[in-house]
């Protein structure tokens, strides 16, 4: 019997793409779409797919709320992510949403194949660079400066103040400051915040 896929994603092509890929495996059938973070939950409610395959970046719910959602009115279906983000931070805040599988999108449709039967099966499957990069909790990405200035990022400091601190001047914090960000695919403070609450540089209550 074939496990039955819903696609999610937000983009036609990327769906197309994914069904066409699915429709050719023997041991999987492609049962539904979802275009958005809403629709995802409720063609999983109406489908009962046994795996989604989530983008993490969609319109209304987002991917996260989304994971999160259906993981809570359909828990045995297993989520794998398929997602441009490849940083430690998404995989980490996906896996704790209920997240089963993380692959990034320019993964060989080999990996596809192959995340698709670990997750079938019960277990577990995450990008083999994905694997090596969660090993290493995202610190080494960063140089001792970088994540000197990332802690006082999470630490509430703006950007003068981080200059004042550490005797810098500000367009070198801005530097760093971009720097971390695209090094670590996270563009927000919060998510800066939580990421060195992640790997150590700084603790929750702080």
């Amino acid at each position: 019997m074939k496990r039955r896929v819903l696609i999610a994603d937000d983009h036609a092509l990327v769906r197309g793409g994914l069904r066409a890929l699915i429709g050719a495996l023997d041991s999987f059938e492609v049962v539904g779409e979802a275009a958005d973070g809403d629709e995802v939950v409720v063609r999983a409610v109406e489908l009962d797919p046994q795996i989604i395959l989530m983008d993490l970046s969609m319109p209304r719910a987002g991917g996260m709320q989304a994971i999160a959602r259906v993981h809570a009115v359909r828990p045995a279906c297993a989520i794998l992510v398929l997602s441009m983000h490849a940083s430690d931070y998404y995989v980490g805040e996906a896996l704790q949403a209920g997240a089963v599988g993380y692959l990034v999108k320019d993964s060989a449709p080999e990996e596809l194949e192959s995340a698709l039967h670990a997750v079938a099966a019960g277990g577990h499957y995450l990008s083999p660079r994905l694997a090596s990069q969660r090993a290493r909790a995202g610190a080494d990405l960063l140089t001792p400066r970088q994540r000197q200035i990332l802690r006082l990022i999470a630490e509430g400091l703006g950007t003068r103040e981080i200059a004042e601190r550490l005797e810098i001047s500000v367009k070198t914090v801005e530097t760093h400051r971009a720097q971390i960000m695209q090094r670590l695919d996270i563009h927000d403070v919060a998510g800066l915040t939580r990421h060195a609450i992640r790997i150590g540089l700084i603790s929750p209550e702080e």
